[in-house]
């Protein structure tokens, strides 16, 4: 995927910072646990092509699936994008990578608990990514739904790699109305919900 020399150079060194740190880090918290850059690349194209302009993503970590989404948005003018990460010291990194890929304005970093800063959002989304804590994923699901564009899309990851831990979510929003659902079998697998609209 062509997405400029110096952005793609600054990608792929994420990617092997991310193997090494994840591989020596035994403090899960501290562990990047970045995409696969296939998903990535997924996501990139579903979030260009579908032409999103109002996306949510829960759970930053370094920057690395957050610079693949800005990339996305970044021929869109009016475009909103809002990150949430709990821990400050990796938000403090995704700024970093942020700002090297020159795409710092385009992001709202946010830091907390995701379920309490999704309550705070007015929203509405028309692209929500999950991609930080599955266990409370239905909760922020719930709390979303009324902040939601009619044409929404929903992605979440390791739904092969964590299936008992993504299962809850799963339900959820397999049982809502209008929803086209699909388990996209790419990295730790994609989960992907898309409501037309009108």
């Amino acid at each position: 995927m062509k997405l400029g020399t110096e952005l793609d150079a600054l990608l792929r060194e994420l990617e092997i910072e991310g193997q090494r740190n994840d591989s020596y880090e035994k403090d899960r918290k501290k562990k990047f646990l970045n995409l696969e850059r296939p998903t990535a690349e997924l996501i990139h194209v579903l979030v260009q092509a579908s032409r999103r302009k109002h996306v949510l993503e829960i759970g930053t970590s370094n920057g690395y699936s957050t610079i693949w989404i800005a990339a996305a948005l970044k021929s869109c003018d009016d475009a909103t994008f809002i990150s949430i990460e709990i821990s400050p010291e990796k938000l403090a990194q995704a700024r970093k990578n942020l700002t090297r890929a020159g795409l710092e304005r385009r992001v709202h970093l946010m830091e907390g608990s995701a379920t309490d800063v999704v309550a705070s959002l007015r929203g509405p989304f028309d692209c929500v990514f999950f991609d930080a804590d599955r266990v409370s994923a239905p909760s922020q699901l719930r709390l979303l739904l009324p902040k939601l564009s009619e044409d929404v899309l929903l992605l979440a990851d390791n739904a092969l790699s964590h299936p008992e831990e993504i299962s809850a979510y799963k339900a959820v929003v397999e049982q809502l109305p209008d929803f086209v659902c699909t388990l996209t079998p790419v990295g730790k697998g994609l989960h992907l919900a898309w409501r037309r609209g009108v």
